[in-house]
């Protein structure tokens, strides 16, 4: 089962202010230990809301909204993408994060296409979506 762990900085992060060296070296030596158990399938920190937009639906017509974002609680930092055995696996995971103070990482468990009836995954084709991807 792949999960996301998705990382919900403190405040002084969505300020824009950088980790310090340590910081940063217990988080490289966490993510080392993700690879080196062989958990590990894709990770990256996002920069300040500020810099970013969101795109809403509704009313039939999308509405953009540049940041920053107030609400810090809506605010994602980073992520990781893992690949465990089982949901209580992945919070483990996710338990062992050096992470600063204040910060949270919610665990949420990515859909697969077995996921969904067979008429579903019909519809979805997603192996000429996979193919298309394999490409790039």
């Amino acid at each position: 089962m792949r999960f996301m762990m998705l990382m919900y900085p403190n405040a002084a992060a969505e300020a824009g202010v950088l980790p310090d060296a340590k910081l940063v070296s217990a988080m490289m030596k966490y993510n080392e230990e993700l690879t080196k158990a062989g958990v590990l399938l894709a990770l990256d920190g996002l920069q300040a809301s500020s810099k970013g937009a969101r795109v809403r639906f509704g009313g039939g017509k999308p509405r953009v909204s540049d940041g920053p974002f107030t609400e810090a609680k809506e605010v994602i930092g980073g992520y990781w993408l893992i690949q465990a055995k089982s949901k209580e696996e992945a919070v483990e995971w996710a338990s062992r994060c050096p992470a600063p103070e204040g910060d949270m990482i919610e665990v949420r468990q990515v859909f697969e296409m077995t996921d969904f009836p067979v008429e579903v995954r019909d519809e979805a084709a997603e192996k000429r979506v996979m193919e298309g991807l394999a490409k790039k």
